[in-house]
């Protein structure tokens, strides 16, 4: 069994999961603003929704298919939220996906992480290209993408149903030689 990574920047480490985050994390993605602009988070956000969700975080990174990072505070481990590569074709490409809970917005932490999971991607996954997806009517998540170099790659028009209302869906990618330049 190979170890899941830890990486760390200037204000962050980025660890594997544990179960002793089930607590925190059912706290911050269960937000109603969390869930209402990500695509796979449920709410409500019930009690053992964490612990299952924390629980396959293993088997993902061991298949090779993807990596996901719990997002901490480096001065006191504070969990802030999460990033992952997800749905990994070897030395091919991987989708980025990440929250963050909503008393920690606007203080550059999901790009900060997301920077160093893109590093960690290309130089560590040997992945050539990494996409991501938000809702349209999401576009703080789209200024953390364009901050990582990720260009515009189209629109999805009612592409995604979250709660019973059809929405857009903005679709971005970066080549490893563009993230290099």
């Amino acid at each position: 069994m190979i170890p899941r990574p830890t990486l760390k920047t200037e204000r962050l480490v980025l660890r594997p999961f544990t179960l002793d985050d089930a607590k925190q994390v059912q706290k911050l993605a269960g937000d109603r603003q969390i869930a209402s602009t990500t695509l796979n988070i449920p709410h409500p956000y019930e009690d053992g929704m964490a612990e299952e969700w924390i629980g396959n975080h293993e088997e993902g990174y061991q298949s090779g298919k993807g990596v996901t990072f719990a997002i901490t505070l480096k001065e006191n481990g504070e969990l802030v939220g999460a990033i992952s590569i997800m749905s990994i074709v070897e030395n091919h490409q991987g989708e980025l996906g990440y929250w963050v809970g909503v008393p920690y917005w606007n203080k550059g932490y999901c790009t900060e992480a997301a920077r160093e999971v893109l590093r960690y991607g290309f130089m560590e996954k040997g992945l050539n290209r990494i996409h991501a997806c938000h809702l349209s009517r999401n576009p703080a998540s789209g200024r953390v993408m364009e901050k990582l170099g990720m260009s515009h790659e189209g629109t999805r028009k009612q592409h995604v149903r979250k709660w019973e209302v059809f929405e857009d869906m903005e679709l971005r990618g970066i080549l490893r030689s563009e993230w290099m330049k």
